[in-house]
């Protein structure tokens, strides 16, 4: 099927940037959220952002403003039921993405496409929640999303060619590349990394090194753009932990157990950028480490 409206349900960070993609590759863009000042700062952000393009020269001033004209918003859900493809990028959690589709699948047309923006839940157990396991999927973007090439598609058991393709050829409009993933705990990106910046974390816990250390050293001895603890403050470390639960409960292997210091971390409220603390101290300057 052709798509030329997209709903997305969520305007923080992955929604806000979901909507820029696809206002700029020419798509009519319907972004929701329960929360109006939400909208408002995710529009807002979207203009600042496209703006940087443009004075990088990395698009014009006129598709900055096309794509502005094409973003709308609106805080009332069902609004979406008319859009072609919906995403859903709300909070990490399962319970909050169930209700969402349950609310929305009685406003949908016959043909609309449902997709889960979701890092690590069952596409699966998401799609049947709904009246049309064959037309879901995960679409799974990577953060910061106008920057990041990547886009997982992850089919469910149910889910149809036909749904695939489209989705896949929604990707390549976007001037984006996608890998095909099972639906398995955290799918191929989350299952690799989250493992990953856990031993990090242990590491940390168990005194081998220092926050620094730690992330100069993969820094310089591994080639990473960025340090493993930096990375999980960029993430969130509430979404770290919620992608290692999943991985332990789905997997049912120690090996993926979180570290008891991302956990103490998340009961603190001390989950990264968003929040300013994480494993480094954003507050001032420059990033201090709080370990």
């Amino acid at each position: 099927m052709a798509i030329e409206r997209v709903g997305i349900v969520g305007a923080g960070q992955m929604g806000n940037g979901i909507a820029h993609v696809f206002a700029l590759a020419g798509y009519e863009v319907l972004l929701t959220d329960v929360s109006g000042d939400a909208l408002e700062a995710a529009t807002a952000l979207i203009d600042r952002n496209l703006e940087r393009q443009v004075s990088r020269d990395l698009i014009s001033a006129a598709a900055k403003t096309a794509a502005m004209d094409r973003i709308g918003t609106t805080i009332t859900l069902t609004d979406l039921g008319q859009t072609d493809l919906i995403i859903e990028a709300a909070t990490e959690r399962e319970t909050i993405k169930t209700a969402i589709f349950e609310d929305l699948v009685p406003h949908l047309k016959p043909d609309t496409i449902l997709t889960s923006n979701t890092s690590s839940i069952s596409i699966t157990r998401l799609a049947s929640r709904t009246d049309r396991p064959e037309k879901f999927m995960g679409f799974h973007f990577m953060n910061p999303v106008p920057i990041m090439q990547l886009v997982e598609l992850i089919r469910g058991i149910a889910t149809d060619e036909a749904t695939f393709k489209t989705c896949q050829d929604v990707v390549e409009k976007l001037g984006k590349t996608s890998t095909a993933s099972e639906d398995f705990p955290a799918f191929i990106v989350n299952r690799i990394l989250m493992p990953m910046i856990n031993e990090a974390i242990y590491t940390l816990y168990e005194g081998v090194g220092s926050v620094k250390s730690i992330d100069t050293s993969l820094k310089l001895g591994a080639n990473h753009p960025m340090g493993p603890l930096e990375l999980a403050d960029f993430i969130g470390l509430d979404t770290c932990l919620a992608i290692m639960n999943v991985l332990h409960d789905g997997l049912a292997d120690t090996k993926y157990r979180p570290c008891p210091l991302l956990t103490k971390y998340v009961e603190a409220g001390w989950l990264g950028r968003k929040t300013e603390r994480g494993f480094y101290d954003y507050r001032g300057e420059t990033p201090v480490p709080t370990r």
